[in-house]
């Protein structure tokens, strides 16, 4: 056993960063290099938009490397293969024995260090040879594998897996695997919603001032009880020195929440927020931050860990252990942070054992009373002073579900409050008055917006509109049910 250690060891002091730090985790997670533990779901779902996508991707690139020894997958975001296309009966028979296989889980936690296990845990590319792998099973092959990101939230879905023998060249590999995970993202875009891709992230880190929204901003304004909980939850827990995850939805506000608790407790704190970078730049993300947790006065955010690379969140653990405070050369508590995801379930796993309090952030759908408040503040903090809304715009807002949440509606106010003064139904986009019931392809959006843009215009009918569209009242109502239109209420025909 301990010359087994001894070598173990030896193989790890040769590995890169990336690799060494993978290593570790499968060690954590009680693998032995002679260890695999793929577990059999019994089902993949190949209904999915992934699984279309991805497969039709796979297919092509089959055809183009038939008669190569490469074996082309594509896995869920957890590691579950959900497709494997390869002519080699050699190769395929040789994966079948380590079950790399379709309906088998092969993340980092199953199979230890291997290609696609690593591109899902970092969030980037990864090429994983021979020795490189952690169990001795998979020595005989070399695997490329980058990460599917969903077009529209940016979220994880999945990866791309090409995998062939060790010996074999590798060079055109991960290249092969970055062009298929690119078709795919973009063949789920054109198939999706139609929107365009979510940007990039950039990794920002920049000083949140008191201009987030606040109660005090308008002495008429009425601010949620749910919102007021959870500000107040989040108080108590600064106040008595906790680590706060704040969890909820993409753009339900969970930065802001933590920003104003803060700034509640401790007023003349300066406060930071670090949004996660893309796992190529998070070397210097980290670098360009994290000195400001030895300095006095100062709490930091971390904004959507969940995000974040496997090895970044294990040495940002790492440093904010060191960024204690200290009196007299003694440890004390850890320096004041927070940090946001989506739920804690998704909060990695060197971060979670930090987080001492949970406050979720509630939906904005959820918290009505607070619409119009948010879209008075968005609207004078864009034009620098107030804006009017129409009573038929309020109710159009309050309406809506935002699934988006405050991001969404702060993007609809500023391009509202761009074109005026008085803001009224037909300053505001279509989806404000639709309920999202199902997915529409580009041309049926383009002929929902139509409709409502004809329907909002001020004055007019639904007799007008139709004239307008070249369609009979009937095929409009028709329309409306369909796409789940709201119409506004000068346009709702009158009860008999």
């Amino acid at each position: 056993m301990e010359a087994t250690a001894g070598a173990a060891g030896r193989e790890v002091a040769v590995l890169g960063p990336r690799l060494r730090a993978s290593w570790q985790r499968s060690e954590h997670y009680g693998l032995s290099p002679e260890d695999m533990r793929p577990v059999f779901t019994g089902s993949v779902d190949t209904a999915s938009l992934l699984y279309e996508c991805g497969h039709e991707v796979l297919q092509g690139l089959h055809r183009t490397l038939a008669n190569e020894p490469v074996s082309m997958m594509i896995t869920d975001c957890d590691g579950l293969v959900l497709c494997r296309l390869c002519d080699d009966p050699s190769i395929n028979r040789s994966l079948d024995r380590v079950n790399l296989a379709p309906g088998f889980y092969f993340a980092e936690r199953n199979a230890g260090t291997n290609g696609l296990g690593l591109a899902l845990a970092d969030r980037t590319p990864s090429l994983v040879r021979a020795d490189e792998h952690y169990c001795t099973a998979l020595r005989g092959y070399t695997c490329a594998a980058v990460p599917i990101l969903d077009p529209n939230t940016g979220s994880l879905a999945g990866s791309v897996n090409l995998t062939t023998w060790s010996d074999s060249s590798s060079e055109l590999l991960l290249a092969l695997a970055q062009a298929t995970a690119g078709n795919t993202t973009a063949l789920m875009l054109a198939r999706g919603t139609g929107r365009r891709p979510r940007p990039t992230p950039r990794g920002e880190v920049f000083r949140v001032y008191a201009d987030r929204f606040q109660q005090h901003e308008d002495p008429h304004a009425t601010v949620s009880h749910s919102w007021n909980k959870a500000v107040a939850t989040a108080c108590a827990a600064l106040a008595h020195g906790r680590i706060v995850a704040s969890v909820g939805e993409p753009g339900a506000g969970k930065t802001a929440l933590i920003s104003l608790a803060r700034r509640q407790t401790e007023p003349r704190e300066r406060v930071l927020s670090a949004r996660p970078p893309a796992p190529d730049d998070a070397p210097g993300w980290l670098t360009l931050w994290t000195p400001e947790l030895d300095k006095d006065s100062t709490c930091v955010i971390v904004s959507g860990v969940d995000a974040l690379p496997a090895w970044t969140a294990a040495e940002l653990a790492r440093v904010f252990r060191r960024a204690r405070r200290t009196d007299g050369g003694t440890p004390g508590r850890l320096q004041p942070f927070a940090m946001t995801a989506e739920s804690y379930s998704a909060i990695p796993e060197a971060l979670a054992p930090l987080v001492d309090t949970v406050v979720e952030v509630p939906a904005l759908r959820s918290r009505p009373d607070d619409v119009m408040p948010l879209a008075h503040h968005f609207a004078r903090q864009h034009r620098g002073h107030a804006v009017t809304f129409t009573p038929a715009a309020e109710r159009a807002l309050t309406a809506y579900d935002w699934p988006e949440n405050v991001r969404q509606l702060r993007q609809v106010i500023r391009n509202a409050a761009s074109r005026t003064e008085v803001i009224d139904t037909h300053h505001l986009p279509a989806e404000v008055f639709t309920d999202a019931v199902r997915r529409l392809g580009r041309l049926q959006e383009l002929e929902r917006d139509e409709i409502v843009r004809c329907l909002t215009e001020p004055g007019t009918t639904v007799v007008q509109a139709a004239e307008r569209l070249g369609m009979s009242r009937a095929s409009v109502y028709r329309k409306v049910a369909r796409y789940g239109i709201r119409l506004p209420d000068r346009t709702r025909p009158k009860q008999s």
